[in-house]
């Protein structure tokens, strides 16, 4: 079972990580959006009402919400995700889809989960 200590360390590893790839006050700002976010996304996860698909994206999975936070989440991803690209010399698509990887296998059980297949399952 993944503890919530853990969950935010992994989040603040990943984090950390983007602005020491970006290394600018703007990857700051970004960081600072998406951990403002998590809790948010956390209770839209354990609702079902969005799942983490196989893209390294949200995906809502039950009622939209009105919030604009999946679609916030998701565009700081893309900005996240063609950084670590540029850095890497890989596309962005890559870097999503190992996001997607790490993602998966760190999910809470009952969060749904987008297979490389793109079938959706809980995490158990």
């Amino acid at each position: 079972m993944i503890t919530n200590k853990y969950f935010k360390a992994m989040t603040f590893f990943f984090i950390f990580t983007v602005v020491a790839l970006a290394g600018s006050a703007y990857a700051a700002d970004i960081t600072a959006k998406m951990q403002a976010r998590l809790p948010a996304i956390k209770e839209l996860k354990a609702k079902g009402i969005v799942g983490e698909n196989n893209k390294g994206f949200l995906e809502f999975r039950g009622a939209p919400a009105k919030e604009n936070i999946v679609q916030d989440e998701n565009d700081d991803r893309t900005e996240v995700y063609a950084t670590i690209a540029a850095k890497q010399g890989v596309t962005a698509e890559v870097v999503g889809k190992r996001r997607a990887e790490q993602i998966a296998s760190k999910a809470a059980p009952g969060e749904l989960i987008q297979n490389p297949n793109g079938t959706w399952n809980k995490k158990n």
